[in-house]
């Protein structure tokens, strides 16, 4: 044989670089299912069962087009608990000439395959990943010298770099970059949310949901009403739903939140994108075509593109650049300890509860309730942002480092300094009310701040702003909250504080 590819669990493309040039007669692909890769942090069981199904269904496209596949199906008392002892098996039984791979969504992964020619004694050659619109280097290039990096300032390079929803004057059709000022609609009841895509799990998908149950009990979800993609085919069945049934309304309402509905009129895509099903290109295509074709309006799909080649390329840029000690970054300071209704889902405030249910069932929440109800709490508490990290990558059917750290790290908890944004998503529960139902649930009142009912949300936002005056209150984006809070009645501020304080100090009893 010649070489042996190695293939990972979210790069599951037809078209991986791993695979150029690549012969089937004489070459090897390896995919494997680690105890390692799969028990690292609490993966939510759902996450499990469509990575590992995913990655079964596409070994058996491999075979069928003709590809020798070695396949490592987990297994507990297996010899092979990590990637390496699965790869130096196989260079020791079949000696290929290199182990050629495309580079993975992890440093910490990643660093340990770039010494593994130590081990393997052959040599390793890792490709660039082709599946994003910007290289590691050109992200490196564009941010060379910025201070502050900016989404929207690299998304224009983004959208002149594709030419998606450009005129041929290179200029943003509808005269905007950015429609986001548009999608900010409370749903009210109508129009009515559709039904998610759905696929009934086939014999593969069964058998990996029995593995999960019997062998990852303890992990985080269920595997209960699974009915996510786990083919391209699928995939792709499940952006022309998007397009066809949830599209139109994106845009209005991809900031709302409703206590009856777990997916409203998101796309659900990301678990596609990210573990290779589906292209981005394609992707951002198939929502340009309905725009052009009178299907969707502008705003909605702007606002959907503005995700995946803005947001998503942008973060995983960051990742890249700035690891591996952005991890550590923890520049307000936080120390708390993550309450454990994260993982139960057992408090009183309605929408914490409800965000953290539909999690628990789903393996997935839209951005909102990411940003401003579990993100939002967690920053207003002054949550140690590595167990917050943690717990997004945990329970998240899209979670992986690349996208997980920065989204988390550098926009909910502004821990990087505001490297990644400009201010803090802090919000009292307000917003909350203003975007969503939940606070009609709920046994807190939204319109009180220092009372015994009142909503935690609010005294925590005072408080966050109180004791972080030094960092924001020069903020240009800050100025008027920070002058509404000297505005207020000096014992009405001391009672939030100790409201806010006692609030702290009971954290796992709200």
């Amino acid at each position: 044989m010649a070489n042996l590819i190695l293939i990972l669990g979210d790069q599951l493309s037809h078209h991986l670089s791993a695979l150029d040039g690549a012969d089937p007669a004489h070459d090897r692909v390896v995919m494997a299912e680690v105890h390692d890769e799969a028990s690292y942090t609490n993966h939510h069981k759902k996450k499990l069962v469509l990575v590992f199904s995913a990655m079964r269904h596409f070994a058996r496209e491999l075979q069928a087009k003709g590809w020798q596949v070695i396949y490592h199906e987990y297994g507990p008392d297996s010899p092979h608990e990590d990637l390496l002892s699965v790869v130096q098996e196989q260079v020791l039984s079949l000696s290929p000439d290199k182990l050629v791979t495309t580079e993975c969504g992890e440093w910490r992964l990643d660093n340990q395959i770039r010494q593994w020619h130590e081990t393997l004694g052959v040599p390793v050659e890792i490709r660039p990943d082709r599946r994003f619109l910007a290289s590691k280097d050109e992200f490196a290039r564009w941010a060379e010298g910025r201070k502050q990096l900016r989404m929207e300032f690299f998304y224009r390079e983004m959208r002149r770099k594709s030419g998606l929803l450009m005129t041929p004057g290179d200029e943003p059709e509808g005269g905007h970059w950015n429609y986001d000022a548009d999608n900010r609609r409370k749903w009210k009841g109508q129009p009515p949310a559709p039904a998610p895509f759905r696929v009934e799990p086939d014999d593969i998908t069964r058998d990996v949901m029995s593995l999960v149950d019997r062998h990852f009990s303890d992990h985080f979800g269920t595997t209960d009403d699974f009915h996510f993609a786990v083919t391209a085919e699928q995939a792709r069945q499940a952006l022309d739903h998007f397009i066809d049934f949830a599209l139109p309304c994106f845009g209005d309402y991809q900031d709302a939140m409703a206590d009856q509905e777990d997916w409203l009129f998101h796309a659900i895509l990301s678990p596609y994108l990210n573990c290779g099903l589906l292209d981005p290109m394609e992707v951002c295509e198939a929502a340009e075509r309905a725009w052009y074709a009178g299907q969707a309006p502008l705003n909605a799909v702007e606002g959907f593109i503005r995700q995946i080649i803005g947001w998503r390329e942008f973060v995983r840029g960051i990742y890249w650049l700035k690891m591996p000690t952005y991890a550590k970054e923890n520049r307000l300071g936080n120390d708390r300890p993550l309450p454990w209704f994260y993982w139960s889902g057992d408090t009183g405030m309605h929408c914490l509860h409800r965000t953290i249910d539909s999690t628990r069932r789903n393996g997935y929440a839209h951005h909102i309730q990411r940003l401003m109800v579990t993100g939002n709490f967690a920053l207003l508490a002054g949550i140690k942002p590595e167990e917050i990290c943690d717990w997004y990558l945990a329970v998240y059917a899209d979670a992986y480092d690349w996208v997980e750290l920065p989204n988390t790290l550098g926009m909910v908890m502004h821990a990087d300094g505001g490297y990644l944004g400009s201010k803090p998503y802090a919000a009292s529960g307000k917003y909350i009310n203003r975007m969503s139902d939940y606070c009609s649930q709920c046994r807190y009142n939204v319109n009180h701040t220092t009372e015994d009912d009142a909503c935690p949300f609010n005294a925590l936002y005072w408080h966050f702003l109180d004791r972080h005056k030094d960092d924001f209150s020069r903020n240009p984006r800050m100025v008027m909250m920070y002058r509404n809070w000297q505005r207020q009645d000096p014992d009405h501020r001391q009672a939030t504080l100790e409201r806010a304080n006692w609030l702290l100090d009971h954290l796992d009893e709200l």
